[in-house]
């Protein structure tokens, strides 16, 4: 079935269906037929046939290697879409590179008061206040565990977002992230450290760098450890918000640099509203806080990818996040200087068939 018959379905089902709903009810019923797919054996195979090019995606080219990994195509998802880690193996069956799972917290948490996401649909953004709802950091240990012990599961790039509970003092932050780590990271292929989400009270204050630094040490010090022990290299990449200044932005990434940190993921959602959306001013403030998403992100987002890859060196990873729509703008990250993209927004705009038309893209031009 070509990708031009595949969007005429979905945006009549987004367009009549889908946007006379509530956004998270959405979420959920494309989060349990996914599972669906992934728990059937043919379910795959669907997928795959449906999404993506018969022969592998990148076929007849190399890899991308990222991370001390093999990636199939450098576009992933990011985090925020398969919170509880349900269904990676059917996320990247629809042509994604890599899956970042999360953001997972130490303990369980219900996230914020409903309603918690809102679309913008003339800007094709979105809102949203969850909250970092999810069942905890053992619940999706035990569903990664249960990944990696199939063959498609070993290979499968996973990356694992972890942030801090919200019951949790901000003194006490970095051995919550520790506990997270230490639970998570033998079945990670990176870990996250997010401390740039504007829906948890404080966190984003963790991004200054004192108050970063002992959580990136604990971080690191259990993906080292637990490295060690499993004979393998758990890389630990940090997550910062586009709202940073300039001069915040280059320290932090010089607080990762001299502690060793693997990368970088930049940015995720802003708190800011810009005076130039399309959406009706009025409705934007009767949905009040929560951050925004979509692309309008994508100038900002390339800013700060070029200060990092100014501040960093060259082997220090840069995930390069927000305002990703097309291929030609995975294109124009890369070329900027990111080693990899992710994106998810547009998942919701243009459907199940979006990641696997970039990743076909991105091997035209290859």
């Amino acid at each position: 079935m070509s990708t031009s018959r595949l969007l005429r379905p979905y945006a009549l089902l987004f367009d009549h269906v889908l946007t006379r709903t509530d956004p998270e009810w959405a979420h959920r019923a494309t989060v349990q037929a996914l599972r669906l797919a992934q728990s059937v054996p043919s379910g795959t195979a669907v997928l795959r046939a449906l999404f993506r090019t018969p022969a592998p995606l990148g076929s007849g080219t190399a890899p991308v290697h990222a991370l001390g990994l093999d990636h199939p195509t450098p576009f992933g998802l990011a985090a925020g879409f398969d919170k509880d880690a349900e269904v990676p193996l059917a996320l990247l069956d629809l042509g994604f590179g890599h899956v970042e799972v999360g953001t997972v917290t130490a303990k369980p948490q219900p996230g914020n008061p409903r309603p918690r996401s809102f679309r913008l649909l003339a800007d094709r953004a979105l809102v949203n206040r969850m909250g970092f709802n999810n069942h905890g950091a053992a619940a999706a240990a035990k569903r990664l565990s249960s990944v990696r012990r199939t063959e498609r599961g070993q290979r499968a790039v996973i990356g694992v977002n972890i942030g801090k509970t919200k019951a949790t003092l901000l003194p006490d932050a970095a051995e919550d992230y520790r506990f997270s780590a230490r639970t998570l990271a033998p079945y990670a292929s990176y870990l996250a450290i997010n401390v740039s989400s504007p829906n948890t009270p404080g966190l984003r204050d963790l991004q200054a760098t004192d108050a970063l630094r002992p959580i990136l040490t604990a971080v690191l010090e259990e993906a080292r450890s637990v490295g060690s022990r499993l004979g393998r290299s758990i890389p630990v990449l940090v997550k910062i918000a586009p709202d940073l200044h300039d001069d915040d932005v280059r320290a932090v990434a010089s607080l990762a640099r001299d502690l060793g940190l693997d990368g970088v993921i930049a940015t995720n959602t802003t708190i800011d509203r810009p005076r130039d959306l399309r959406t009706a001013r009025h409705r934007i403030e009767r949905i009040g806080a929560g951050g925004l998403s979509g692309p309008m992100l994508a100038a900002r987002s390339r800013e700060i990818l070029r200060i990092l890859r100014e501040t960093l060196p060259a082997e220090m990873t840069i995930i390069s996040c927000g305002g990703i729509v097309t291929a030609a703008d995975v294109r124009e990250r890369l070329e900027a200087g990111a080693d990899l993209v992710q994106g998810y927004t547009s998942l919701i705009y243009e459907g199940p068939s979006w990641p696997g038309r970039i990743a076909r893209g991105l091997a035209r031009r290859s």
